[in-house]
């Protein structure tokens, strides 16, 4: 499986995984501004955009192997590995099956715990629907939380950005990864374990991921830290990216350049 992706900027590897059901396209943002200090690799998790499905059964552990061969692809060792929702769930399997290939690690808008019941079912409808019914259904069942009330109401533009990214999502990729997220396993122990310089990103109105679950995260590294982004929803990358780049670029900056010090 090789993964389709987009690249920007030169220098230190910051890997960035997409939110479910959309593709690196929302990214474009973090490409344009992150690329003056790093190098910025978004790909197409598998069945999105520009990637294949492929014929395995759904595993976010699958998807983080994805990533690893990407980086092999790339000619990158270690990187700085970052997701949002969904990809903030490969990205904690990335740590989990590949702790040494790690320089950082970013979660924005995701939850180390795994789904409860309800949820676990809520996807497995979703993906039902959607293989015998097309994508719409996302835009009545998924699309109105993947962003905030400020959103909604200011930013008209966006929110049709974010509503067209879900209308082209392909029923096999939409259904493999509800299924893939739904069996996913709890993620805190992996965490604690974590010997890299962890930020967690949250909208401040993210009522999927809320900021209690970013804290919950963050105390589960010993320095862990939280960046609470206002004025923004699930999609706090896509809503708010200025903000968004500014708490990596400060991440990137400032705990890194300590970590590699300590390591030197």
């Amino acid at each position: 499986m090789q993964l389709y992706s987009r690249s920007a900027g030169t220098g230190l590897p910051v890997v960035l995984l997409h939110a479910f059901p959309l593709s690196s396209a929302m990214w474009l943002a973090q490409r344009e501004g992150l690329a003056p200090m790093c190098r910025v690799i978004t790909p197409d998790l598998r069945g999105f955009g520009g990637s294949r499905l492929g014929e395995e059964e759904p595993s976010v552990d699958l998807m983080a192997d994805d990533v690893a061969r990407l980086l092999d692809g790339e000619g990158v060792d270690r990187a700085v590995i970052g997701g949002l929702s969904m990809g903030g769930y490969v990205t904690m399997a990335f740590c989990r099956r590949h702790p040494d290939r790690l320089l950082g690690v970013i979660l924005a808008d995701t939850k180390a715990g795994p789904d409860p019941q309800p949820v676990r079912d809520k996807r497995e409808s979703i993906a039902q629907a959607v293989l015998s019914g097309g994508s719409g259904v996302l835009v009545t069942d998924v699309l109105p939380a993947l962003i905030g009330p400020t959103t909604k109401e200011r930013r008209a533009m966006v929110h049709g950005r974010v509503k067209g990214l879900v209308q082209s999502a392909p029923p096999g990729a939409v259904a493999w990864a509800q299924r893939a997220m739904a069996g996913r396993p709890d993620s805190f122990e992996t965490l604690a374990g974590l010997k890299v310089p962890l930020l967690v990103v949250v909208g401040e109105e993210d009522e999927l991921t809320t900021p209690a679950d970013a804290e919950a995260m963050a105390r589960a590294v010993p320095e862990g830290k939280v960046e609470i982004i206002p004025k923004a929803g699930h999609l706090s990358a896509v809503e708010q990216p200025e903000a968004f780049n500014t708490a990596v670029s400060e991440f990137l900056r400032s705990e890194l350049a300590g970590a590699a010090r300590s390591r030197g």
